[in-house]
């Protein structure tokens, strides 16, 4: 029995020395293979097809330093699991690089080389609860070209993939970019003219934040070519734009240059002289591409601007239903200009109908709620219950700003547009051969796909809408109200620079929200909305019947009530509170379905799959102990039997 015990032992030794061989060296194979499969929701383990195009076009190596202080005792554990998700994302660049990406990891600890390494290349010490500070950042060389990213942090890691990329996009590039602006608005300030009675102004802070950033130049309202040196254009407010202008931003557009327009229905800050009012008012200008938007498949709603009660400015008698302050959620959250902006203020702006035209397709980067609808003009800026008298949502989801992409075609099939003669005269011949070549050279369709992005509102861009500009101890300081300067300039930057930056995707989230609480708060919300509506129709059919009945009776009798009258009140009085008691539960009951939601998610998150775990893990380790006694069992059985 001992020997063929023994034997059964020196088999399993053996057995489990052959697996461990050739697990090693399937490992091995498989390794040198580099087989990889990324099976998360989102890919957030894969680098986009953006970032691939851009590390492709490198000629020579950029080299990215990662400064991480991953043995420092000050930095927290969410930030630990975070900086090895950082890790394993610039091993993903480092392999996409094939040998031009190389990565160089640094851990900076209190007066050594690395933390000196870290501040000569701009990166931000961070401060844990104890006060003590670590690193976490990178910074992107090549040459003499450096690019830092000071401060790495959760909250942005969407955006992560999109930072570095890009950071490796501006060091390649040897060039400043060049942006052109467009506007019948002073944009970049205006002189004194004496002449026009034009007193001096300063740039916008817009200007003054793009200057940082690029070479901007001017560009005429009449010009009838965009300089070749021009490859992004800011058109902000085209009041009064010729066709000529129009005809010059179709060819930009088909040569490869990136347009960014903000057009509008109803521009607060650019009053005009009303033409309808002999006694010298001012209304609010306009502005939009006749000839483009139409050619592009698309129109704008010129005589009326959008209306938001899920998103207003205010509230009481201060609501401004058109003054819309939109939050992260009506928002792209798959786009990397959207993602992260924060809020909008959108001031008195219209919206962009119709379907692209075939070869175009549209991205929608922030729109309205369901709960909005289209006003007129001439209650744009009421305030309180004039705002809302007669409101009706329309249920549809506007589109306030959009991307088109795709290969564009000109909306002047036959050249470029002759110049307008009121006299009705020839021009002279060489002028016509002149015009003759001009519509030869002119181009007919978009050699590459590229992209223009509309904007349906122009006062966000403003001053009085995007900053509050303060004097601290005699400096002019600049706070930004809301995210309105950080989309253009995240625009403009991501245009400005290699075109695969505009297609490079946001990263999926390692965390997920609750969208089943979050569907069924929108689903209650629904039927909150509904009811106060249902409320408001039976008050004004009250309101309507009781005027009825005050015009069948006397001047004497008006003051007093009839017995049919005071009924109908009370029946209204009897139906309103009602109401607010339906409401009320059924705010109670939302609550109470969200929390008990939110609970089991996390019972089965936390305690339910560690349960499971545990209990397969005991099931196998029965298993294989039923399975041990019955070989043991019959090893003796076939001893005994010997």
């Amino acid at each position: 029995m001992n020997k063929k015990y023994l034997e059964a032992t020196l088999y399993s030794a053996g057995g489990i020395v052959l697996l461990a061989v050739i697990l090693i060296a399937a490992n091995f194979i498989i390794s040198s293979l580099n087989l990889r499969v990324d099976l998360t929701q989102g890919s957030v383990y894969t680098l986009s097809a953006g970032t691939k195009a851009i590390l492709g076009k490198l000629e020579a190596p950029v080299t990215i330093r990662y400064y991480f202080s991953q043995s420092s005792t000050a930095v927290p554990v969410e930030l630990k699991t975070f900086g090895k998700r950082v890790e394993d994302l610039l091993g993903e660049y480092k392999r996409a690089g094939k040998g031009n990406v190389i990565i160089e990891k640094l851990d900076p600890q209190p007066d050594s080389d690395a933390e000196d390494s870290a501040n000569i290349d701009g990166i931000q010490a961070q401060y844990a609860s104890t006060q003590e500070s670590f690193y976490l950042g990178l910074a992107v060389s090549f040459l003499d070209q450096k690019s830092p990213i000071p401060a790495l942090a959760p909250d942005r890691e969407q955006l992560l993939e999109y930072d570095i990329t890009r950071a490796i996009s501006r060091v390649a590039s040897t060039a400043k970019p060049v942006v052109g602006v467009m506007s019948a608005m002073p944009v970049l300030g205006r002189p004194l003219n004496p002449a026009a009675k034009q007193q001096p102004t300063e740039p916008w802070v817009l200007a003054t934040e793009l200057q940082n950033e690029f070479t901007v130049k001017k560009v005429d309202m009449a010009v009838d070519r965009i300089p070749d040196d021009i490859k992004t254009l800011l058109v902000i407010h085209p009041r009064n734009i010729s066709e000529t202008t129009e005809y010059a931003l179709d060819q930009f557009v088909l040569r490869g240059g990136k347009l960014i327009a903000f057009l509008d229905s109803y521009a607060y800050f650019d009053q005009q002289p009303d033409l309808q009012n002999p006694l010298g008012g001012t209304g609010a200008g306009q502005s939009t591409f006749n000839y483009l938007l139409k050619n592009w498949g698309l129109g704008m709603e010129m005589s009326k601007v959008v209306a938001d009660l899920t998103y207003p400015t205010g509230s009481g008698s201060t609501l401004v239903p058109t003054l819309l302050t939109l939050p992260q959620e009506v928002l792209n959250k798959d786009d990397v200009v959207t993602s992260r902006v924060g809020s909008l203020l959108y001031a008195f702006g219209s919206v962009f109908t119709g379907k692209p035209a075939p070869g175009l397709t549209e991205t929608v980067l922030v729109h309205t709620s369901k709960n909005s609808s289209l006003v007129d003009l001439i209650i744009a800026t009421l305030s309180g219950e004039p705002s809302t008298r007669g409101y009706q949502p329309s249920g549809t989801e506007y589109p306030l700003a959009l991307r088109l992409t795709g290969k564009f075609k000109t909306a002047f099939p036959e050249g470029k547009p002759k110049p307008y003669d009121p006299r009705g005269q020839a021009a002279p011949k060489a002028d016509a051969k002149a015009g003759d070549a001009q519509a030869e050279a002119s181009l007919k369709e978009s050699a590459q796909p590229n992209s223009v992005v509309l904007v349906s509102d122009v006062d966000m861009l403003t001053d009085g809408a995007a900053v509050d500009v303060q004097n601290v101890f005699g400096q002019r300081v600049v706070v930004p109200k809301n995210g309105n300067l950080n989309f253009v300039q995240s625009l403009a930057e991501q245009v400005a620079g290699d075109f695969d930056l505009s297609t490079l995707r946001s990263r999926a989230a390692f965390t997920r929200p609750l969208t089943v609480v979050q569907q069924m708060e929108a689903r209650a919300q629904q039927s909150y909305l509904g009811r106060i509506k249902s409320l408001e129709d039976s008050l004004m059919q009250t309101q309507d019947k009781l005027a009825a009945m005050q015009k069948q009776r006397s001047a004497a009798q008006a003051a007093i009530l009839s017995p049919e009258q005071q009924a109908e009140i009370d029946s209204f009085k009897k139906k309103a509170v009602e109401a607010r008691k339906d409401l009320k539960d059924l705010r109670k009951s939302l609550r109470a379905q969200s929390d008990a939601l939110q609970l089991w998610t996390k019972v089965i998150n936390i305690g339910l799959v560690p349960l499971l775990v545990v209990l397969v893990g005991v099931a196998l380790a029965i298993g294989r102990r039923r399975r041990a006694r019955g070989r043991a069992q019959a090893t003796v059985m076939g001893t005994a039997t010997k």
